[in-house]
């Protein structure tokens, strides 16, 4: 079934985008007291989009998104807009219960963002005809394109999916769950043009095994700290090296999960980390995150030493 969209333009230069490089996820910089720093947000911005990826998410997940106020939120939207200059889509996270979502999407529409990611719903499980409501009463109260986060409580069933993507304003939708048997039912069930992201943690872990369900586009928190590793598996799953995707998978980030299941949060503390790692200025993580012990740390510096001599990358 064809799909019109009134989004078309960003629906075409989501998917270009995609097909090129990796989706990147911007860390928020703050000071050492916590506070905003949106001079290192510009820098590391700019440095994120120096690697040509397929589209900038601010303000998401990885960016801390759940620690922001709406004026931080304006500032780090409108830097990420500002930096990206149209070279590439930006979507901005936006998220809680719908009202005020809706008044993160406002913000997000007036710094110039080109779509949305709603992320899942404070707390509180949801019935499927909720899930529906949610986004409909987003979609009701902003212009831009929405692609919905199916992660946590969050779980589409092939009739909702029916259901969000006859909403005009829904264009995509993102995986947390990795339960391939009911992402491909939901690919399935889509019309053609309905947009589909790998957001596991970690993606490039399971990017393989979501590729054969129709979805290969995937984010990467690797490429927030580093661009060459993350770029060079991207690269080596298009161009199906196997052995290069199974020596970066077992050197690199399989290690890298297994350091991030340690602790709590360590999925944003330690790309945050590894970043800092790198002299990139994106300052630490603010509560109720807590950034790295000392041990884990050393752990990191020592992976993260492996995975650019693999790619012939320096620290």
């Amino acid at each position: 079934m064809a799909r019109v969209s009134l989004h078309t333009g960003t629906v075409r230069r989501l998917r270009d985008g995609m097909a090129k490089g990796v989706l990147s996820f911007p860390l928020t910089s703050f000071h050492d007291d916590g506070s905003l720093d949106p001079e290192g947000f510009r820098a590391h911005v700019a440095a994120q989009l120096a690697t040509a990826p397929g589209a900038l998410f601010p303000a998401c997940g990885t960016g801390e998104f759940f620690s922001l106020d709406e004026d931080e939120y304006r500032q780090v939207v409108t830097i990420a807009v500002e930096e990206a200059g149209g070279r590439v889509p930006v979507v901005a996270g936006t998220g809680y219960g719908w009202a005020q979502a809706a008044r993160f999407a406002h913000i997000a529409e007036e710094a110039g963002a080109d779509a949305l990611l709603v992320l899942p719903h404070y707390l509180t499980a949801a019935p499927q005809d909720g899930l529906v409501a949610q986004l409909e009463q987003i979609a009701a109260r902003t212009r831009l394109p929405l692609i919905a986060y199916q992660r946590g409580q969050v779980a589409y069933t092939t009739q909702s999916l029916r259901r969000i993507a006859a909403i005009p304003n829904v264009i995509g939708l993102k995986d947390g769950h990795s339960d391939l048997d009911r992402l491909q039912r939901l690919t399935l069930a889509a019309p053609d043009g309905f947009l589909f992201f790998n957001g596991a943690s970690t993606a490039e872990i399971q990017a393989r095994a979501y590729g054969t369900v129709g979805v290969p586009a995937y984010s990467s928190a690797v490429h927030a700290f580093a661009p060459e590793i993350a770029d060079a598996f991207f690269t080596a799953l298009h161009k199906e090296d196997a052995a290069t995707i199974e020596t970066l998978l077992r050197d690199f980030y399989v290690p890298l999960v297994e350091l991030r299941d340690r602790v709590p949060g360590y999925a944003v503390s330690l790309v945050k980390a590894a970043a800092r790692l790198r002299g990139r200025p994106v300052g630490p993580v603010r509560a109720p995150l807590t950034d790295p012990s000392a041990a884990d740390l050393a752990d990191l510096k020592t992976l993260l030493t492996t995975g650019l001599d693999l790619v012939g990358a320096s620290l």
